[in-house]
């Protein structure tokens, strides 16, 4: 966690994140989404762990648990490739320098080394649900394991190098239009799932940002999904320290 904690917008300073982007530009949904994906990967890690090896159940919910995650981070990182790294890089044409332009390319080439771990650890998941044995665990472990090292790596990149490029050479008009872009990228049938998922767990101040900053109806539909996600939680992570 970063040792700044106050910026020119208040940006978040939450559990994980490794720098606060000072500007006028609010981060609040980067830094919100950063926060869920660590939090679900150190929770998979101690499920892979500690869950016993004939609790099939809980196998499949991690299973289906693991899916959902994998298209969450797969629908994020999409977005930025589609949505945000294009206008961050004509930003970057008018106002930078070639090596802002690198910083750039380098999310995406990023995103596609992090693909092909995602699906290894959805067939590990598979392959210990469908056949329990503790080779099929430690196969679950390494990979497990080996994401969250590249990811986070990623998202350290993101936060000390490309937030604050962001902060420096985007206009708010641009910034606006891609938060509203990405916003509308989402399907409606997923919609409950992130509320829930984006929220969960998210130290106080980010919950009171978030509400603020998505209005009434996000508070709304948070306390209709919320007790529906953390029961799928509970028994998906049943064996889970934290």
């Amino acid at each position: 966690m970063s040792t700044t904690t106050t910026t020119t917008r208040g940006q978040l300073d939450l559990p994980g994140q490794t720098h606060v982007a000072d500007g006028p530009l609010d981060h609040t949904g980067m830094y919100v989404m950063h926060h869920a994906f660590r939090r679900d990967l150190a929770a998979f890690a101690s499920a892979a762990h500690r869950t016993p090896v004939g609790e099939t159940a809980v196998w499949e919910a991690l299973v289906a648990r693991w899916g959902r995650f994998a298209s969450t981070l797969h629908h994020h990182h999409t977005a930025e490739d589609e949505l945000y790294w294009p206008v961050l890089a004509g930003a970057v044409a008018e106002r930078g320098t070639p090596a802002d332009a690198a910083e750039v390319r380098a999310m995406s080439e990023e995103h596609e080394g992090i693909d092909p771990l995602i699906s290894a650890c959805a067939d590990a998941f598979r392959a210990m649900a469908d056949h329990p044995c503790d080779a099929h665990r430690h196969a679950v472990e390494i990979r497990v394991a080996g994401l969250r090292e590249v990811l986070d790596a990623h998202l350290r990149h993101e936060e000390t190098v490309v937030l604050p490029l962001v902060q420096r050479v985007m206009t708010p008009a641009e910034f606006d239009g891609v938060e509203k872009a990405i916003g509308r990228s989402y399907k409606a049938g997923d919609i409950g799932f992130i509320v829930g998922w984006a929220l969960h767990r998210l130290p106080q101040e980010g919950r009171d940002r978030m509400f603020a900053m998505a209005g009434p109806a996000y508070r709304v539909l948070h306390l209709v999904v919320r007790r529906r996600f953390e029961r799928r939680e509970a028994t998906a992570f049943r064996y889970a320290e934290g």
